[in-house]
């Protein structure tokens, strides 16, 4: 094959193709955690999300809650990945797994979300948060149904692997996914580009840039406890008691029981099972969705 101008911009229309497709096609399972928050600058900085007021009786002039008083800032890192395709594979027709090579590129591009948010989720409980405790902690800042300030737990220690409850119904999640720059592959294929002159090697690289961060911990527990019907309840009761600064509970409803693979078959046991102990019917058939999440093993 003729090395020219058109014959580069096939072979990169074609690379470009198997990654967009596989781009867009990968499941993931990061946006059960974390929402997508578009980023314009360097950093987002964002208030704290659980100051956010709720619905009032309108008496006298409103109600003005400060949202700037305190913030904190999820600053974006940049990413990259690169391929080099030697000149005679593509003089000799010998580029065709190339076109594999993307796809798996752009597979990689669309789980990379996952490899950033799972990882700082399973460290939830060591990794600070806005309001200066562990995102898993027993001592986080909250509020009695008078509004006095007391310590709130979204954390069950013990000895086993962690297994986790999340409410992914409400537009604000448990995290942050911030996204400033999309991953897109570029060629780096000109007959006079350094690396084509000097090695004989076309590149073709993605890169992007972005950032993953903490939520609302209020949305998530995390629990070591073992994973029974006992322990699930006493952390969907632990969620359901949390309140706002007004006092008014926040009606958070666990949908998503996550967990790594080494309990599926126990998470599965509880909310998936209709009759129990020889035929008495489960009150948590149902109670939840299990999730399994290999980045958590």
């Amino acid at each position: 094959m003729d090395i020219n101008a058109s014959t580069l911009r096939s072979v990169y229309t074609g690379l470009s193709t198997a990654f967009n497709a596989r781009l867009e096609t990968t499941t993931t399972l990061y946006k059960t955690v974390a929402m997508d928050v578009p980023s314009s600058t360097a950093m987002n900085e964002y208030p704290r999300m659980d100051d956010l007021p709720g619905i009032r009786e309108w008496v006298g002039d409103r109600l003005v809650h400060d949202l700037s008083a305190q913030t904190y800032i999820v600053r974006n890192k940049e990413f990259e990945g690169t391929i080099g395709v030697k000149r005679s594979s593509i003089e000799d027709d010998q580029f065709g797994f190339y076109t594999t090579i993307a796809s798996q590129m752009g597979q990689d591009a669309a789980e990379f979300p996952d490899q950033l948010v799972w990882p700082l989720w399973k460290a939830g409980d060591a990794t600070l948060c806005y309001d200066g405790q562990n995102f898993f902690d027993t001592d986080h800042p909250g509020f009695d149904e008078n509004g006095a300030e007391i310590s709130v737990s979204n954390f069950t220690a013990g000895a086993g692997p962690a297994w986790y409850l999340v409410d992914d119904t409400r537009v604000i999640k448990p995290m942050v996914f911030q996204k400033r720059k999309p991953f897109k592959l570029v060629p780096m294929d000109r007959e006079t580009d350094t690396n084509v002159f000097m090695k004989g090697q076309f590149m073709y690289g993605v890169d992007g840039r972005c950032n993953a961060g903490f939520g609302l911990w209020q949305l998530a527990h995390m629990s070591k406890a073992d994973l029974t019907p006992a322990s699930f309840q006493a952390a969907r009761e632990a969620m359901a008691a949390i309140r706002k600064k007004n006092g008014q509970v926040i009606n958070i409803n666990p949908t998503k029981l996550i967990v790594p693979p080494s309990l599926e078959a126990d998470a599965k046991q509880i909310v998936e099972t209709m009759l129990i102990n020889g035929g008495d019917s489960n009150i948590w058939f149902k109670a939840a969705e299990v999730v399994k999440v290999p980045l958590l093993g």
